[in-house]
């Protein structure tokens, strides 16, 4: 992915090897994705605040994002917590509260992949709380690729604390427990699970997430006796794939259905099928035309 290198600063592989375009898993082409980490006055989402926040990725075309604020939380920060991130009392005086990057934040995440470690139940669920407290509707990713999911989801041996997943796979985390780094650890954690793991990895994000919360990729049951997410890939994205020598739609108005048989009830259907906005592939589209002997 062309944002592996300029999104994530000071993270690297062991050894000084960086994360590189050639490791993005194909799930998250042409998505903004969005590291997102927390650091709190506590563990509780109801009454804890926000001392830190970091969304730390890119835009579909590769730009870098750098989202890195100390947010005042308007109590005294825990010597114990203040202990783990690093943040006193001094450090968030004269910085504005939560309220004064609501907006920003709110755009940043609205319709964005998010990745981050336990993010779903401790950082957007704190997230939601904060915007509750402004009377502001909380925004809403795409999808969300919480790594402590997966690394369940996968049997990835204990512990599953981020810093022993790093140390495990292979991530030097420097600077720990500070938002930043947290985030683009995380974001590492994902890219090396989608290589040491790649068939779970090869599907829609629709399909990875609800199988890393439900364990179930897809429930889409077909007259072929398999799910969709069983299906070997055509495309990147996993739009059509291959069953024997049938080719299956796996989105859309004839998910599950064979091309041929939509090309014969629904002709207009594939013409924008085999155009750049149907199947982003050039190679997938070529597949498709000579399955539909259309390169004659």
């Amino acid at each position: 992915m062309a944002f592996a290198i300029a999104c994530i600063r000071g993270v690297m592989f062991k050894g000084g090897q960086r994360c590189c375009s050639a490791m993005a898993p194909n799930v998250l082409d042409g998505e903004r994705v969005l590291a997102f980490d927390l650091e709190t006055t506590g563990i509780s989402t109801s009454s804890d605040r926000i001392v830190q926040i970091a969304l730390i990725g890119a835009n579909p075309d590769g730009t870098p994002i750098h989202f890195e604020e100390i947010v005042n939380p308007q109590r005294s920060i825990p010597y114990g917590a203040s202990n783990v991130h690093g943040i006193f009392d001094h450090d968030v005086r004269g910085k504005g509260n939560f309220s004064t990057i609501a907006d920003q934040v709110a755009e940043l995440i609205e319709g964005s992949v998010i990745v981050g470690h336990n993010v779903r139940r401790f950082d957007l669920a704190m997230l939601d709380v904060e915007f509750l407290r402004l009377g502001k509707r909380t925004p809403r990713p795409k999808a969300v690729m919480d790594t402590y999911e997966f690394v369940r989801r996968l049997n990835v041996p204990r512990p599953h604390k981020l810093g022993a997943l790093c140390a495990r796979h292979g991530i030097s985390l420097e600077n720990a427990h500070t938002a930043a780094a947290d985030a683009a650890a995380s974001l590492l954690l994902f890219w090396r699970l989608s290589i040491d793991h790649a068939p779970s990895f090869r599907c829609s994000l629709e399909e990875l997430e609800r199988w890393a919360v439900h364990g179930n990729i897809s429930s889409d049951a077909t007259k072929l006796g398999r799910g969709l997410g069983d299906l070997e890939l055509v495309d990147q994205l996993g739009k059509i794939r291959k069953d024997g020598d049938q080719i299956i739609l796996a989105f859309g108005r004839h998910k599950g259905r064979d091309v041929k048989e939509v090309h014969l009830e629904d002709p207009r259907y594939i013409h924008w099928l085999l155009s750049a906005k149907g199947v982003e592939d050039e190679s997938a589209r070529e597949v498709l035309r000579s399955y539909l002997g259309l390169d004659e």
